[in-house]
């Protein structure tokens, strides 16, 4: 564990740092392939974990002191910060220009990216371990990963039973039956049931099993009589407006944390007081962050429509508007997917900004700036995401606040280390983009987006977007802010995987017969079923998007 100073390992270290900025690269150059070629990104955190544990093991006195915790976390941090933002943000944002079929565009798609990559990684960096973001949140993923690498390093009983999980979880998700389970068993959501508020679980569930079996459902309820129901929920904008009531609800229930009073500004922040996590910082620490991430957001929008020369397309107002609705969209969308991610361990950063780019359709934007809205909002999501869970590995791994300094310190070590990745990501995408391109090799979302675009607004998505929103305000209004119901819910709805859902209310149901006794042991093997299906996942998705199998 780490050492009880206030000094932590720094990520500007030389050899930490030349290793990390090493397999970083690699990281980056494998992601963008697998989401080009597979449309998902695998649990990179997990494998630069990994990463970092085996170069520990190498018989060598140079990487002896990678048995560090600390060192292995800044390695997984870059590691994983490189792949996602590669993948999820620079690729999938000069995606869009490519299906658009206007590359001229491409570059300064690719500097918009990078600056509202770095300011989303400035944004999570600032408000984690906030009443909004606390570090006592559940951030799955980010568990499991300090699960594996204290079980590395302590070994015993823990990393026995750690391990048994891990071999669960790959063997869970490699099984595949055809057409009852074509995609294995969804072990990382049984992981992250085992973990994350079982409330929230049951509301990811539901939206996921109504998605997923929707058109059986339809089917019954017609044949009842129950007639004008869609055939399809993925081919509507239902989910795109429980989202968005749920969403709206969200922000003014997370506006009221932190513009209320700072009440706690004399407890012992980062402390647990009469059973309650003190957050190290405060509501009025958050206002000012948020304040600041939305004012860079605006210079990021006015820098992209001036070097892209789309400024010229639009009148001064519309213009004004195109820039004021970009930096707000980059802002909500981090602060929805965040709240996602920490609750559930999923990000829905490409379903959120689509209702963004929907919105800026009825705006009347000229495509090419609705091209670059999306690309701009697309890419401030996703980091924020994984920075989060590599926090909460680093929190873990640093005692959970227990010495605030050394906390602090580590956790800024962990901002450098992501920024460093954040950088590396784009060189890399700078540097293979344009092979992507000659291989027609680029995300699959990337394309929704252009389609979305040229497929232009109409009267009858804005309407039932509005419909929709209501019951979406109505769940997330009931469940309050900690539980994010309407948010999960509308996750659900937006995501076609059933068997994921119906894994989901299978593990929360084992989950509450066998807390009480086992409580322990159900998390680490679900950081076990998490980090399992991560490492199966992440191999299997290099086997096909390279044609092994």
């Amino acid at each position: 564990m780490s050492q009880n100073t206030n000094q932590h390992v720094k990520a500007m270290e030389k050899e930490t740092f030349l290793i990390s900025l090493i397999v970083t690269f690699f990281s980056a150059i494998i992601c963008m392939q697998i989401i080009a070629r597979i449309g998902i990104t695998p649990n990179t955190s997990i494998i630069g974990a990994l990463i970092a544990m085996s170069i520990a093991r190498i018989p060598s006195a140079a990487l002896s002191k990678f048995r560090n915790l600390d060192r292995q976390n800044l390695v997984q941090t870059m590691t994983s910060a490189g792949g996602f933002a590669a993948a999820n943000c620079g690729l999938l944002a000069v995606g869009i220009l490519y299906a658009f079929g206007d590359l001229k565009l491409v570059i300064p798609m690719l500097l918009g990216s990078t600056i509202a990559t770095l300011i989303g990684i400035y944004f999570v960096y600032k408000v984690y371990d906030s009443e909004m973001y606390p570090a006592s949140g559940s951030w799955p993923p980010g568990v499991a990963t300090a699960a594996a690498l204290i079980a590395g390093d302590e070994g015993g009983a823990k990393a026995k039973t750690l391990f048994k999980g891990i071999i669960l979880g790959a063997l869970g998700t490699a099984l595949r039956v055809k057409p009852v389970i074509p995609s294995g068993l969804p072990m990382a959501g049984v992981g992250i049931a085992f973990i994350a508020n079982p409330s929230a679980m049951l509301a990811l569930g539901i939206g996921l099993i109504l998605r997923g079996y929707f058109p059986q459902i339809s089917s019954v309820m017609t044949s009842m009589g129950l007639s004008g129901l869609p055939a399809d929920l993925g081919k509507t904008y239902i989910p795109h407006g429980v989202m968005i009531g749920a969403g709206f609800v969200s922000l003014i229930q997370a506006m009221i944390i932190i513009f209320k009073k700072d009440s706690s500004a004399d407890k012992t922040r980062g402390k647990i007081e009469n059973n309650e996590y003190i957050p190290t910082v405060s509501p009025s620490e958050t206002k000012k962050v948020i304040l600041m991430s939305f004012v860079l957001f605006i210079a990021g929008a006015l820098v992209l429509a001036f070097i892209s020369g789309v400024y010229t397309e639009m009148t001064t107002s519309k213009l004004a508007l195109w820039i004021f609705w970009s930096g707000i969209s980059a802002l909500i969308a981090p602060i929805l997917v965040g709240l996602c991610a920490m609750h559930s361990g999923w990000f829905p950063g490409f379903a959120i900004t689509i209702i963004f780019l929907t919105i800026g359709l009825f705006m009347n934007f000229p495509p090419l700036a609705l091209a670059l809205l999306s690309g701009y909002v697309a890419s401030t999501g996703s980091c924020f995401a994984d920075m989060g869970y590599d926090l909460k590995t680093g929190w873990i791994i640093r005692g959970m606040g227990k010495n605030i300094p050394y906390e602090l310190d580590g956790r800024r070590q962990q901002f450098i280390s992501e920024m460093i990745g954040g950088i590396v990501a784009m060189i890399a995408v700078a540097l293979f983009m344009n092979m992507h391109f000659k291989l027609d090799l680029i995300p699959p979302v990337s394309r929704a987006f252009a389609v979305t675009i040229k497929a232009g607004s109409s009267p009858q998505i804005l309407r039932e977007l509005v419909i929709w929103a209501i019951p979406g305000a109505i769940i997330q209004f009931v469940g309050k802010a900690k539980r994010a119901l309407g948010i999960l819910f509308a996750t659900g709805l937006l995501i076609n995987n059933p068997i994921y859902g119906v894994g989901l209310l299978i593990a929360v149901a084992i989950r509450r017969i066998y807390e009480k006794t086992h409580k322990e042991k159900m998390e680490l093997y679900g950081a076990g079923f998490i980090a399992g299906d991560g490492i199966y996942g992440f191999f299997f998705s290099i086997g096909r998007s390279f044609g092994w199998w």
